[in-house]
């Protein structure tokens, strides 16, 4: 009942102009008929809760039944955050002020609420650290994140900064120095999954995310991305970036990719462990660790992980998704 519900509900909220388009590029890239396309689409829509979306990006016409079951489509994974994740608790981690309030002990940086700063908390803060990040405290995926530097700010920054609405003021962060080594420009951070339940926090899935010029890491904004290996943090696999090229080594330093060894790896993986006890009742979250020359440290945290990120073909062996993670350690 529960996949007739989401496919009903996905029919209703389908943008089928898009869904047309994707059908073409399915039809471009595998040469199969576009009715057959459709009707694929719409089964794996019923079995596999996969939208077409999901269909076009994780290349599910070229899975066989078992390689398609492994999969952790959209619809299974709002599934899971619907029953792990209490929507009571999930401001805890989402709106950044509480975030910082409730996980304070391993963000280790300072920060300021701009929601009750008056002008004298800020210039000891600015005084302290001249260049930072200001946040809104509930924007997602970085968006409306300003990057500041208070020396060559023009203007009134108390003004402009009360102006941009709910703000944190954080320390900007040093990564570790083979993390430096591998992208300088921009703070390159790990996403790890964990799964909190009966007490205990097990590491899911992560995944590394790697700038390539600017100064963010971001997927979306010209970043790569590639899975890290739970059980010892190396890197199996070329990065991968928007455009769908994938890089052994990194087009500008040089560095290689794969074969990356994520630095202190035990301690990211216990520090997410922790932090998956002080809000149980949000059961998977994704968490961005940045990692420095002293230890990792949260940068924020994610109630509703994305599903796409871990599972991209190039990054699948033998087309097996992430979906069997997620099963044993909601089975454990």
């Amino acid at each position: 009942m529960s996949k007739l519900k989401y496919f009903i509900s996905r029919i209703f909220d389908m943008n089928y102009r898009q869904m047309f388009r994707k059908i073409d590029e399915v039809h471009e890239k595998s040469g199969k008929c576009r009715l057959f396309i459709f009707l694929d689409m719409v089964y794996c829509g019923i079995v596999y809760q996969a939208g077409y979306m999901d269909y076009w990006l994780f290349e599910m016409y070229d899975l066989n039944r078992s390689q398609r079951k492994t999969i952790l489509t959209r619809g299974k994974n709002n599934a899971f955050i619907k029953r792990y994740n209490d929507p009571k608790y999930m401001p805890e981690i989402e709106d950044k002020l509480k975030f910082a309030k409730n996980f304070g002990e391993f963000m280790h940086r300072d920060w300021l609420d701009m929601g009750t700063a008056d002008r004298a908390a800020l210039s000891e803060f600015t005084a302290k650290h001249p260049v930072f990040m200001a946040k809104p405290t509930g924007g997602m995926c970085g968006k409306g994140i300003e990057k500041i530097n208070a020396a060559e700010f023009e203007g009134d920054l108390y003004e402009h900064l009360k102006s941009m609405g709910p703000l944190i003021l954080e320390e900007c962060v040093v990564q570790h120095k083979a993390l430096m080594e591998l992208h300088p420009c921009s703070v390159n951070t790990c996403r790890v999954i964990t799964f909190t339940h009966g007490g205990s926090t097990k590491v899911v899935a992560a995944y590394l995310r790697i700038g390539n010029g600017k100064y963010v890491d971001n997927f979306n904004n010209g970043g790569m991305v590639v899975p890290i290996e739970e059980d010892c943090g190396r890197i199996i696999y070329p990065a991968l970036d928007k455009s769908g090229a994938l890089h052994e080594v990194h087009p500008l330093t040089g560095v290689p990719i794969k074969g990356f060894q994520v630095p202190l790896w035990d301690e990211v993986t216990e520090l997410v462990k922790k932090a998956g006890q002080v809000v149980p009742q949000v059961g998977i979250v994704g968490w961005d660790v940045c990692v420095t020359d002293n230890g990792p440290l949260l940068i924020e945290g994610n109630d509703y992980p994305g599903h796409d990120i871990y599972q991209l073909p190039p990054h699948r062996t033998d087309g097996i998704g992430v979906l069997p993670k997620f099963l044993r350690a909601m089975e454990d």
